[in-house]
């Protein structure tokens, strides 16, 4: 995990300077602090993933630009190797699956929920599409007051800019693939 932190401290650090912003900047865009920012940056304080979300969207950047180093042109992906963000207990976790390609305007995460468990995710910014696979279990999306259902072998697409939750309603673990795509970027 700690070089997970100094990855995401050398990655926004590097995108603050590219664009020319000062941390106050990065403050006002993001909505965090200036001071959680500074040790963000430094290594010094893990963010949670509502923060790095917060941090992505101001700087108009997909999340897993902040998380991975440089990637090679050629590469196979295994979720094993990936960083594992958890929350809730440890009732939700998700991690990259394949990194932000700037050419193909897209990410994959890979995405768990225990029985039970429900994720509140925070809004992408506008136009980004969200493509959810559901690979085992079944989950329930609520979009904008509306309720879908999708089991294993299904997937559900939608904005990603409205506002969504994530719920497992079976009695095992929902593991799905998560495309995110970024047409304006």
């Amino acid at each position: 995990m700690d070089n997970l932190i100094n990855i995401i401290g050398n990655n926004l650090s590097k995108m603050r300077k590219e664009k020319g912003y000062s941390l106050d900047q990065i403050s006002q865009l993001t909505g965090v602090s200036k001071s959680m920012l500074a040790q963000i940056e430094k290594g010094q304080k893990t963010p949670t993933v509502t923060t790095l979300w917060k941090i992505a969207n101001g700087l108009n950047v997909s999340l897993s630009l902040l998380m991975v180093d440089q990637q090679p042109s050629v590469k196979i992906v295994k979720s094993d190797n990936s960083t594992h963000l958890i929350e809730d207990d440890g009732n939700y976790m998700t991690c990259p699956f394949i990194p932000f390609d700037n050419e193909t305007k897209f990410e994959v995460y890979k995405m768990e929920i225990k029985s039970g468990g429900v994720h509140k995710s925070n809004l992408h910014y506008r136009g980004v599409k969200e493509y959810v696979f559901v690979s085992t279990g079944n989950i329930e999306i609520e979009i904008e007051d509306k309720v879908y259902r999708a089991s294993s072998g299904e997937a559900v697409v939608f904005p990603g800019d409205v506002y969504h939750t994530y719920k497992n309603i079976g009695e095992t673990t929902v593991s799905t693939f998560i495309l995110f795509f970024y047409p304006n970027r």
